[in-house]
């Protein structure tokens, strides 16, 4: 027997036993008025599970299995227990709403304020459902299934986890909150519980789901990596008793290695010259003095640089080609700007028979514009077209480039 659990369990009923009117006050009114008790034994109640707090603004309630407890006990039909299909909680809620909505409508305050207390006690109690159920899954997966003794029961146990996650995913699916938002409409209260407790507690529970999914994948993976070692264990240790004088070969003196070993080219180790070991001193100095003397010998065959004749004709007739791109990419520009229309390079260049290279007209077109100043660039668009590259990502090839004004 678990003396822990015997122990633990005996400290609860004690409290139950000994805190009664607090725990029934709780349960008939839904709420601990905390002034009327000491806050060593509220912290005591809260400690053992007993009470909860759902939020940081809000008052201690009872934990829903202590609620089922004495519904369950008492018979009670005014607190009726919800049940665990999510569908069913959120239909129950619903009419619920539905009840607090009409008693406010015909000014039935107390009818209303029961109403209400009950709607507050199911949403709490789906609430905590919801964390409990992620809660069970996380002790379950925590411990890698430590409370079943084989790989197969492993195995069994996560996929069980899993299908109950899929399960509990598809029933988070239920929840509408535009739905839940127009059924609450104005009303504060409503819109608290029905649509900022409840999506708060959806969006908590999914990113937990998530995570628990994320352990079971990686679970999964490593129980059927345990299992093919086991297996191949267990078929060499058959094939021992089989063959008790087995012995394994050197595989590495074979000329045909077994597809097992051979399982990649032997790679060259790096190598680098290491200048502190002093008995390579000497090659060291060899190397450097070859250097400097191929150095030497180069520089000492090379001939005197000679004057050379500079063609003045050569470079003017280069400027002077250069002055006429220019000009032809400014009158491009006037033109651009006397039309108000958008005119592409290469369109211009056969619009005018341009003797200049395409490629070399695009690139004077582009560096005009990037010539201009800030000002002057604000007045005109330029477009590259083009395409991507279809081998190096990232590159981008252009044809042509249009120009307007903005």
């Amino acid at each position: 027997m678990n003396q822990h659990l015997q122990q633990a369990g005996v400290r609860l009923l004690n409290a139950l036993s000994r805190h009664a009117d607090l725990i029934m006050q709780v349960y008939l009114s839904g709420t601990l008025d905390e002034s009327k008790y000491s806050p060593k034994v509220i912290e005591s109640l809260c400690q053992l599970g007993i009470l909860w707090r759902p939020e940081s603004d809000t008052q201690l309630r009872l934990k829903s299995a202590v609620r089922n407890l004495l519904e369950g006990s008492l018979h009670d039909e005014r607190n009726r227990q919800i049940d665990a299909n999510i569908g069913s909680a959120l239909a129950s809620l619903k009419t619920l709403a539905q009840h607090y909505k009409e008693a406010l409508y015909h000014s039935r305050y107390a009818e209303a304020d029961a109403h209400l207390s009950d709607l507050t006690e199911h949403v709490y109690a789906l609430t905590e459902s919801l964390s409990n159920s992620v809660r069970v899954l996380f002790s379950r997966i925590n411990n890698e299934f430590g409370y079943v003794a084989s790989i197969d029961a492993k195995i069994r146990e996560n996929e069980l986890a899993q299908s109950q996650v899929s399960e509990l995913l598809k029933q988070l699916e239920m929840f509408r909150f535009d739905e839940l938002s127009e059924l609450a409409g104005s009303n504060r209260e409503l819109r608290h519980l029905l649509v900022v407790t409840l999506q708060h507690s959806f969006s908590k529970v999914i990113q937990e789901l998530s995570i628990v999914q994320a352990r079971l994948l990686e679970l999964i993976g490593r129980f059927r990596e345990f299992k093919g070692r086991t297996q191949l264990l267990k078929g060499f240790l058959l094939h021992m008793e089989q063959k008790p004088d087995f012995s394994p070969v050197n595989y590495s003196q074979l000329s045909q290695v077994p597809m097992l070993f051979n399982q990649a080219a032997a790679l060259i180790k790096p190598a680098a010259v290491d200048v502190h070991r002093i008995e390579h001193e000497q090659d060291l100095q060899q190397l450097v003095g070859a250097i400097k003397a191929f150095n030497r010998s180069n520089t000492s065959h090379q001939p005197e640089r000679a004057a050379q004749k500079i063609n003045v004709e050569e470079q003017s007739s280069a400027q002077f080609a250069e002055d006429k791109l220019r000009l032809a990419v400014e009158a491009y520009f006037c033109q651009v700007i006397d039309s108000g229309e958008r005119l592409t390079a290469l369109d211009y260049h056969q619009q005018h028979a341009l003797e200049f290279d395409p490629e070399v007209w695009i690139y004077q077109v582009v560096g005009g514009y990037q010539g201009l100043t800030m000002e002057e660039q604000s007045y005109f668009a330029l477009d590259t077209n083009g395409e991507a590259h279809p081998i190096y990502s990232g590159n981008y090839i252009i044809r042509d480039v249009e120009l307007g004004l903005r």
